[in-house]
């Protein structure tokens, strides 16, 4: 499959888009978008986060051409689903805004010369919720990995399981379980990348079954919410509870790294984890 046109159009000059104006959420300062794009999508003023769109995420780490996996997998309406809206307006609208068919994109790509299999959630549809597509790509990136021999990074961004699709979305946490344990039993490297925010059953299966755990700072990590654990146990959690450092210094993730060094961080990882296992050159990269 050739480079997705999303990626040729964000490696492609950013500099004609018409001038664009954010509003931080965490301090209100009015922000210039090409400034924002250029200092990682984190403030300028007083270092927030912006979440990532997957397709931006992908451009800052793949050094080339990146190769997308199981885009031909697509959400069907499984069960039905009414309310307010139907589930395929809501899908629908979300592929419009988002410009993504799923939640997870997932394929191959370099990232400082290793060759790996890469995925990255995308919280601006539907939440980055998993259901039966995002099982499905999540465990096809491991399987066709693992018929590789080549690594796995995965990026993670989600509200939990897809209530439109009930319990075929609870039923992704073992299927896709499983492909995790297939991989790693074959001996193959699995780097976790949890982002803001990263719950529900994303962070009951995949996302804590890496060989190493990364966060980036400040990314709220969790299962069930802060409200409904103080009112299950009746009191007062920390004001840092469920955040990426409270989780580093209570031994749960392996790291906590600032966005600006997720790159090298991951490359670094990827020497130490991969090396000559793969045949690889003397400086530790994919021939």
């Amino acid at each position: 499959m050739p480079m997705p046109e999303w990626l040729r159009s964000r490696k492609g000059a950013q500099t004609e888009e018409p001038a664009q104006w954010m509003k931080c959420p965490s301090c209100g300062e009015l922000l210039y978008k090409s400034d924002l794009k250029a200092n990682h999508e984190i403030c300028m003023k007083c270092g927030h986060y912006f979440r990532m769109h997957a397709p931006d995420r992908i451009v800052s780490l793949v050094d080339g051409d990146f190769t997308e996996l199981g885009a031909e997998i697509e959400p069907g309406d499984p069960l039905g689903w009414v309310d307010k809206r139907p589930y395929p307006d809501k899908l629908q609208s979300d592929r419009e805004k988002s410009g993504l068919s799923e939640a997870v994109v997932t394929g191959f790509g370099a990232v400082g010369g290793f060759t790996v299999g890469l995925g990255v959630m995308d919280f601006y549809f539907r939440g980055g919720t998993m259901g039966t597509v995002v099982g499905d790509r999540v465990a096809l990136l491991f399987e066709r990995a693992r018929e590789r021999k080549l690594p796995v990074v995965l990026f993670t961004a989600s509200g939990g399981a897809r209530m439109e699709e009930g319990m075929l979305a609870l039923m992704q946490l073992a299927k896709t379980t499983q492909a995790v344990e297939r991989f790693r039993r074959d001996g193959l490297y699995y780097i976790a990348v949890l982002t803001d925010p990263t719950t529900g059953g994303v962070s009951a299966s995949f996302a804590f079954q890496a060989h190493v755990v990364v966060a980036e700072a400040g990314a709220a990590i969790g299962f069930a919410g802060r409200r409904v654990i103080e009112q299950t146990i009746r009191q007062k959690l920390p004001e840092n509870f469920q955040r990426a450092e409270f989780l580093l210094e209570h031994g749960a993730i392996d790291m906590v790294v600032e966005r600006p060094k997720l790159k090298e961080t991951l490359v670094r990882l990827l020497d130490y984890g991969v090396g000559a296992a793969q045949g690889a050159s003397p400086n530790g990269r994919a021939r």
